[in-house]
């Protein structure tokens, strides 16, 4: 793996700055996708050779054309494909032949056509193994480079996009078009702009490790459609932040599911592929963004200006009810209004009139000009307090829209804090707008949208971009013990494995069992209450029985021997009636625990981010509240500590109206070793511990119930 990582880095250079292209498969049809490639390589006068190959045409565009690319005389650093995908194949060979390593395969008909287009696919990465190339695609727009040096739009995009420091990469070839016109009217630019289509070689990963290492990104922005390696996925993230602080934006399609069914676990129905995501997500750095809008809102925000060195901010407005507005999106979204020095108050109260108000938010009124604005941004700009300045405008009859915009983007230059505005409507101030933006001053139509990209930008630095994924040492598991209880409970082909062979398991990594046995008369289930002392809990144990309650196969608080036989016909009649046909092996008896908090703990297994955790306020109506979190293993200690600290769970357990705090280390604990037994059995693919009693700070807690799904084929 790691010398197709290589081989796939050193071909991406080629890609991205090629001295040389053969435009596979074009013709002289304009309006054609094999025709504007050629098309587009030539407008944005890339700065190399460009040899068209087309099996019918003598030369296209007054260029020289070769039959097919082995007839290059000449050395060729990038194949362009754009031939059917029926005689692709044949192109990637003679590619291949020509000694070519680099390719971008634009032709759509692979595997978003079906099982057919899928077999096509494959035949191109055997093809590409064969002769050690790579390539990006199929079912792509292709991809632009606006480095000087370069100017490369192998694409079939309209027109090159500005030059700027923000990488893009799409899995969706129509979506960039979108992308490139929204940006375009907005003045941003890119370096380097990428469709990966079908990513069946080069993937979404290898080129998040090019553009950590590409000088001229500063910002990563992604849209995906699918992740089919949310482990490597979350890898390269981590790299990319902790070895070059570069943020990653990226927009995940796929929200809903609508065909998901229900699991046979709490976890397994509590567990969507979003909620997962976003938790993945999370872990790894990336900032998830809902839409293009809020994508590129704050990734102009990374881009353009400096990082705050704190969550207080300075408004200007000339407008009493924005500026109100503008406040109330700052405070909702965790920023604060800086406290002016006496010096800046001064500044602001000899500048500005009598009516004007110089606390924070300022407003320097409504018929404010441009030199009133220009004393309280600098003003704000020297405070020691303020770490950032919004600047809001209204239009009024007297406001001077272009002369504000213009000394906006000069007093800005130099500044180490951020300053972002926002003119707010749309045709009065759409000539300030334009000014601002082509200057690189981060501008919103919406004040909640400036605070949501400041927000972004602070937590990042101060929370993500520093964070480094650690995994703690844990002791006290049995490996070996583990594999044979395991290997005992997969010998009979069962899926489900019951509560007592679950917390056998579970036993061996450490995690906190309670004190009991089976029981398979009512006389041992007293003799066993004796042994742990009462009350007693007492639990069918069946394999044809998952959530016990729903059965009355649960009685609990047994005080005698006599209460112990009673619960246990009580049972033996309940399960009857409810499932007559289900076989019980026993009766768990169980020492009784009170005093306690109720949580559920859990492992899903995901097919591509593996093992996810879950944890969350316990019980029997745990579906009904929702109140849990999740997290990938392998998990760090943080990580534990944020799933338990982002649930409401946490406000009961840290000690709720004078209620006793109860012991969250312990959580972590078992948190940490489920996270390990995740790992190291591929089998488990879903396990509740529901409830795992937590007992006050510094008593540990107690496993109540467990159950494990198992996939037999592993």
């Amino acid at each position: 793996m790691e010398e197709l990582y290589q081989i796939r880095q050193k071909n991406l250079e080629t890609i991205f700055h090629p001295k040389s292209i053969a435009i596979v498969g074009t013709n002289k049809v304009k309006g054609t996708v094999p025709h504007d490639i050629l098309d587009s390589i030539l407008k944005a006068d890339f700065n190399g050779i460009v040899f068209p190959v087309s099996p019918r045409e003598n030369s296209i565009k007054g260029i020289k054309a070769y039959k097919y690319v082995v007839d290059i005389p000449d050395e060729v650093d990038l194949a362009i494909l754009v031939f059917p995908s029926s005689v692709n194949h044949m192109a990637l060979e003679q590619c291949g032949q020509k000694g070519i390593k680099s390719v971008i395969i634009i032709s759509a008909g692979y595997k978003e056509v079906g099982e057919a287009g899928l077999q096509k696919e494959k035949q191109l990465i055997e093809i590409a193994r064969k002769y050690d190339m790579s390539f990006i695609g199929p079912n792509c727009l292709g991809v632009i480079n606006t480095a000087p040096g370069t100017n490369l739009n192998a694409s079939f995009a309209r027109e090159m996009p500005e030059k700027g420091n923000i990488g893009f990469l799409s899995q969706s070839g129509a979506l960039c078009t979108a992308v490139l016109d929204y940006a375009r009217a907005k003045h941003i630019g890119f370096s380097k702009f990428i469709s990966f289509g079908n990513k069946a070689d080069i993937s979404e990963i290898d080129l998040l490790y090019y553009l950590m290492n590409d000088e001229e990104t500063k910002v990563i922005l992604m849209y995906l459609e699918e992740v089919s390696d949310g482990k490597g996925l979350m890898k390269a993230a981590r790299d990319v932040i902790e070895q070059s602080g570069k943020p990653i934006l990226i927009i995940k399609s796929g929200r809903t599911d609508e065909g998901a069914s229900a699991a046979a676990s709490h976890t397994g129905s509590l567990t969507g592929k979003d909620e997962i995501c976003d938790a993945a997500f999370e872990q790894a750095g990336i900032i998830r963004c809902d839409h293009l809008e809020e994508m590129f809102n704050k990734a102009i925000a990374f881009a353009y200006q400096p990082a705050p060195a704190s969550e207080k901010v300075a408004i200007i407005t000339n407008a009493g009810g924005p500026g109100v507005l503008t406040t109330d999106a700052a405070i909702s979204r965790g920023l604060k209004l800086a406290k002016f020095s006496e010096e800046t108050t001064q500044i602001l109260k000899k500048a500005l009139p009598a009516t004007a108000n110089i606390n924070n938010p300022v407003d320097v009124i409504g018929d404010a000009r441009s030199d009133r604005y220009m004393t309280a941004i600098q003003a704000a700009f020297n405070d020691p307090d303020v770490a950032g300045v919004f600047v809001i405008l209204t239009p009024q009859s007297m406001t001077d829209i272009e002369t504000i915009a213009r000394d906006i983007t000069e007093i800005a230059e130099g500044q180490t804090k951020p300053i972002y505005a926002s003119f707010m409507g749309e045709k009065d101030v759409a000539i300030g707008i334009d000014l601002l933006q082509q200057h690189k001053i981060p501008h919103y139509i919406l004040p909640e949208s400036m605070c949501s990209a400041y927000q972004a930008v602070y937590h990042f630095n101060k929370t993500l971009k520093p964070k480094v994924h650690r995994l703690p040492e844990i002791d006290g598991i049995e490996g070996e013990k583990a594999r044979k209880l395991m290997d005992e409970a997969l010998s009979n082909g069962r899926s489900y494995i019951p509560e007592v062979e679950t917390i056998e398991i579970l036993q061996t990594y450490g995690l906190p069992v309670p004190r009991g046995k089976l029981a398979t008369t009512p006389e041992e289930a007293v003799t066993v209450a004796e042994e742990i002392g009462y009350p007693v809990v007492l639990k069918v144990v069946s394999d044809d029985i998952i959530h016990k309650s729903e059965v009355k196969g649960v009685e609990l608080n047994l005080g005698s021997a006599d209460e112990v036989k009673e619960g246990w016909e009580r049972i033996r009649k309940n399960v009857k009636s409810a499932m007559p046909e289900a076989s019980i092996t026993g009766l768990y008896v169980i020492r009784m625990i009170k005093g306690s908090e109720e949580i559920i703990l859990g492992i899903k297994r995901d097919p591509s981010f593996g093992p996810v955790l879950l944890f969350g306020l316990g019980g029997i109506f745990v579906e009904v509240f929702r109140d849990v979190s999740f997290g990938v293993a392998p998990l760090s200690r943080e990580e534990a500590i944020r799933m338990i600290e982002q649930t409401r769970a946490w406000e009961i357990l840290k000690g709720l109206r004078g209620r006793t705090p109860r012991d969250k280390d312990s959580i972590v604990d078992a948190l940490l070793r489920l996270s390990r037994l995740a790992e190291d059995f591929p089998e488990i693919e879903e396990l509740d511990i529901n409830p795992l009693f937590v007992l006050d700070q510094g008593n540990g807690s107690v496993i109540g119930d467990a159950r494990m799904i198992v996939n037999t084929n592993k």
